[in-house]
């Protein structure tokens, strides 16, 4: 099920078009345009979360669409991705107060998936905090936005919090400071091995307190760090299992 985040996807090659709106259906609802001046007016009529455009496309290009967007009111806060050749990425100097992330020309279709979904989830979990009650904080459930998502999202946001995560009757509370974990426990186990430990739950709650603070340290990696062991643990975990079909999907690389 998509989150609750509108995406206006721009690009003048069908292809690319088509199977980036495929990939990322599932993550978010999705509006096409095949060119700027369209993407422009769709945007004004309907502002996204997200713009995800092409940099460069006959007549106006990606980087004048951007400039457009935020000279307008309604659309200045819109996030943005531009997809670029590595020439074109080191303009970014101009840019990158306005863009939200670049994504390198030609570019891996899983990958990109993977760092727009990043996007993708940080804005749900802010929208959602915006709907949450002030005084309950944010709750709630893995199906909307499992424990990697979750950590990744305070990361990107910056966020300091606590986050607590529930499922049959056990409990792990994660500390997060500036977007970084820095102590989490679970049960007997804490720091790191308690986070690795969560890694695993495919169901539960969780509950996010903006106001929870802990003075311990038990964490000896930075968020990124513990997620990339942690799904290192994971693969590994299931390589030993049964294993998955995804690792054995071709993946498609895509240019202009």
């Amino acid at each position: 099920m998509p989150h609750n985040v509108t995406v206006l996807l721009v690009d003048d090659n069908p292809m690319i078009l088509g199977m980036l709106k495929q990939a990322l259906g599932q993550l978010a609802h999705i509006t096409t345009a095949t060119d700027a001046p369209d993407a422009l007016l769709k945007a004004v009529d309907s502002p996204p979360d997200i713009l995800i455009s092409d940099y460069r496309m006959t007549g106006m290009d990606g980087r004048q669409l951007v400039e457009k967007l935020r000279a307008r009111p309604a659309t200045m806060n819109v996030a943005v991705i531009l997809l670029a050749t590595k020439a074109d990425i080191a303009e970014r100097l101009n840019l990158e107060r306005q863009v939200d992330e670049f994504i390198e020309k030609p570019f891996y279709l899983r990958e990109a998936t993977q760092r727009i979904k990043r996007v993708i989830d940080k804005i749900a979990l802010e929208k959602m905090a915006r709907s949450a009650p002030a005084e309950g904080g944010l709750r709630g459930n893995l199906a909307q936005m499992n424990v990697i998502d979750l950590m990744q999202s305070l990361e990107m946001g910056r966020k300091s919090c606590l986050l607590t995560f529930t499922h049959a009757g056990e409990r792990c509370d994660v500390y997060i400071v500036d977007g970084q974990i820095s102590h989490a426990s679970y049960g007997a186990l804490q720091g790191d091995d308690a986070v690795f430990k969560v890694l695993t739950w495919e169901k539960g709650n969780f509950q996010i307190d903006f106001e929870g603070r802990s003075s311990e340290q038990t964490i000896t990696r930075s968020t990124q760090g513990l997620m990339m062991e942690g799904l290192r643990i994971l693969d590994e975990s299931r390589r030993h299992g049964e294993g998955t079909q995804e690792g054995n999907q071709e993946d498609v690389l895509l240019d202009s």
